[in-house]
């Protein structure tokens, strides 16, 4: 009952920074959806980072790692720093200033002034709905399932066992009511705070689990056995079997295509409404330095406490681990929980579970911002009200309007069949990064046309759609799906993301160059001379 009065309390703080923000909300579309771009170096570091630190990075890693091994690191994290960090200088920085000179506040008002093509939102906003739909879903999975395990045993008069129980005991909140809590608390303080209660929560939450994951980490390295935390980890690393410890089974061109995935941060659109955020280009350089050490930060005790959930020190220290079925979906989502929870003490257990829940959160609300600032810019002010100027209170009302729509769509998605954070992650980010090409050409190729920016759109769409609807007839993790492309008469296995990147920028190119160029009144406005 402790850890769950303990997550009770942090939800109704959460609650109230969210409901503060509210005081300095000016009533203003552009305060509600981008803060009046008034968003500094830090809270800038706290929003990007915290935005990015999902359920996927820690629930997701430390499952992924007890799956396959310590390779998830390789494949996923160390390119992960790399690649946010020159999206953030390459991509972040330039969109800002274009941002702040023609007044954008989504990705599609960037697309459709660069493209000179009014209609491209039609094309592109159900692209990046659906992607954002399945992100949201990562983060309420894995919410779920932390508030399950943690208050197990909590209310055993209320909520008697059943399937949805995990761990199979008596009292544990199920996962459906756990996700719906979740999603009412981060929708009350968007609701409310907007983009201002957005980046307040972000920043308080984003150190609250870089504190409490840090705590985490040593804890349950303390618990795994009955020697000092320095012994334990030295006897839970000589336990770990060879799949675990090495790269084997991951072929250098599935190691090598992964690095693509994280490319996905460039077209992530509550990333784009963040940079739009910042007070300054010179907001940029503390994320851009800092991002690469913070992941490192929190990937590397996830992944390593991933791996230690294989040994026998862990199984007999948390006999519940023992349970878990790898090819289980799912089962992989409870790792973490479960090590946090059966190696401290309630209190503190409740407070590591909030910090699991801050990452989570964190994210979850610069999505549901986002999408309700989309419909509201895209579709609603362009299509159903003919590009009348609507009033603070219409956009505003709009705005949350949608972002209740599509909270309901995603948690009534979360009810089906649950998956393994990690495998809906690696899919989710791979659909945005097969569009990494179209926002690179857009901003530094003078070439691209309209023609071939939709052609390119196409391309990533098709082969995503493809390519998911085969990993999911296939039977294996979604995470383990691989195409094959032969090489000089040799097949290589790659990543999913390889292809769609592939197919993506042979359209934008080959069509750009057959095709009508834009006009030369809109190559000006974007590269000048």
């Amino acid at each position: 009952m402790e850890a769950t009065i303990v997550i009770g309390a942090y939800l109704l703080l959460l609650l109230t920074v969210g409901l503060l923000s509210n005081r300095v909300f000016s009533g203003s579309g552009k305060d509600f959806q981008l803060a009046t771009h008034s968003i500094g170096p830090f809270m800038l570091l706290m929003s990007l980072f915290g935005t990015t630190m999902t359920s996927f990075a820690l629930i997701g890693s430390t499952g992924a790692a007890w799956q396959t091994g310590i390779g998830v690191y390789g494949k996923m994290a160390s390119s992960s720093g790399i690649m946010h960090s020159l999206c953030f200088f390459l991509l972040g920085v330039k969109l800002w200033r274009l941002g702040r000179k023609y007044g954008y506040t989504t990705q599609i008002e960037f697309f459709q002034d660069r493209l000179d093509s009014r209609n491209i939102g039609l094309v592109l906003f159900p692209i990046l709905v659906i992607m954002v739909i399945i992100y949201l879903l990562v983060g309420i999975l894995g919410a779920g399932t932390v508030v399950n395990v943690f208050t197990s045993g909590a209310f055993p008069g209320v909520f008697p066992g059943g399937e949805d129980t995990l761990p199979a005991a008596v009292g544990a909140i199920p996962n459906w009511l756990g996700s719906l809590v979740i999603c009412l608390v981060v929708l009350a303080y968007v609701f409310f705070g907007g983009m201002r209660g957005t980046a307040w929560a972000n920043t308080f939450q984003t150190m609250a689990f870089m504190v409490l994951g840090v705590v985490t980490f040593f804890v349950i390295a303390s618990g795994l056995g009955e020697g000092s935390m320095v012994e334990n980890m030295r006897a839970a690393s000589a336990q770990i079997g060879e799949q675990w410890s090495t790269r084997s089974g991951v072929s250098q061109t599935v190691f090598f295509s992964y690095m693509f995935i994280p490319l996905s941060v460039g077209m992530f659109p509550h990333i784009f409404q963040h940079w739009l955020t910042a007070k300054s280009a010179e907001a940029f350089k503390l994320s851009v330095v800092a991002q690469p050490l913070f992941i490192m930060l929190v990937w590397v005790p996830c992944i390593m406490l991933g791996v230690w959930a294989t040994t026998e020190m862990a199984t007999q220290a948390v006999p519940l681990l023992a349970g878990l079925d790898q090819t289980t979906p799912g089962d992989q989502n409870k790792v973490l929980p479960m090590l946090v929870k059966g190696l401290s003490s309630p209190l503190l257990g409740g407070l590591l579970a909030a910090g699991v829940l801050a990452a989570i959160m964190s994210s979850l609300d610069s999505q549901f911002l986002c999408v309700g600032t989309m419909f509201t810019n895209d579709i609603a002010r362009r299509y159903l009200f003919g590009d009348v100027a609507l009033s603070d209170r219409q956009t505003v009302v709009l705005t949350r309007t949608f972002i209740v729509l599509v909270v309901a769509i995603t948690y009534a998605f979360s009810l089906l069949d649950p998956r393994g954070v990690f495998g809906l992650g690696v899919w989710c980010f791979s659909g945005f990064a097969s569009l990494f090409p179209l926002i690179v050409a857009c901003l530094y190729w003078k070439g691209l046309t309209k023609a071939g920016a939709y052609a390119s759109i196409f391309a990533a769409a098709s082969t995503w759609a493809g390519m998911f609807w085969l990993a999911l007839s296939s039977g294996r993790p979604l995470a383990a799906y691989l195409i094959e492309i032969p090489i000089g008469g040799v097949s290589y296995d790659f990543m999913p993301v390889f292809g769609m990147i592939l197919a993506s920028t042979v359209a934008l190119v080959s069509v750009s160059l057959f095709s009508k160029p834009l006009p030369e009144k809109t190559l000006q406005k974007f590269f000048p001379d």
